[in-house]
């Protein structure tokens, strides 16, 4: 079975993620060039869908997690992914590194500082949702009525 996030579930998924947004962060401190200010116009994602893949052998058990991602995006839009490093774990390293493998395939429009182009750092939450399973804690945010959406933002 091949699941999708719905549309609403991406924009939800951005808002969190962009609202995470800076350029302070110690971990990438001082390893990547052009870290400034805050910028005027975060970054904004161009995928339709989001490239996050659920682990087969995980699908197939119904497990569910969140993962946080640190996320470099360079003033081109592009995701520096030597840079992307798990920020709060899922607890589950198989769903750990499908986030971070994912993460690899994402595309932005650059933040922006007075019209010009900047890199950023920003906080990307990742959420692996089985279509089938109970809805976890807090998941009111990615649907209607409290329901889980299907692997939103991962597919199977």
């Amino acid at each position: 079975m091949h699941t999708k996030f719905s549309p609403a579930v991406a924009g939800i998924l951005l808002v969190l993620s962009l609202g995470a947004c800076s350029n302070g962060d110690e971990t990438i401190k001082g390893s990547l060039p052009g870290v400034g200010p805050r910028p005027d116009v975060l970054p904004v994602m161009l995928n339709k869908e989001l490239p996050f893949r659920y682990p087969p052998s995980l699908y197939a058990k119904k497990v569910q997690a969140n993962v946080t991602l640190r996320v470099f995006i360079d003033q081109e839009g592009q995701v520096v992914s030597d840079s992307t490093h798990v920020a709060e774990t899922s607890g589950i390293p198989s769903l750990d590194s499908a986030a971070v493998k994912g993460s690899k395939e994402l595309r932005f429009v650059p933040a922006q500082t007075r019209g010009q182009p900047v890199p950023v750092s920003i906080l990307f939450p990742v959420f692996f949702r089985h279509p089938e399973a109970m809805p976890l804690p807090g998941d009111t945010v990615l649907g209607k009525s409290g329901s889980a959406s299907p692997a939103a933002g991962a597919k199977r």
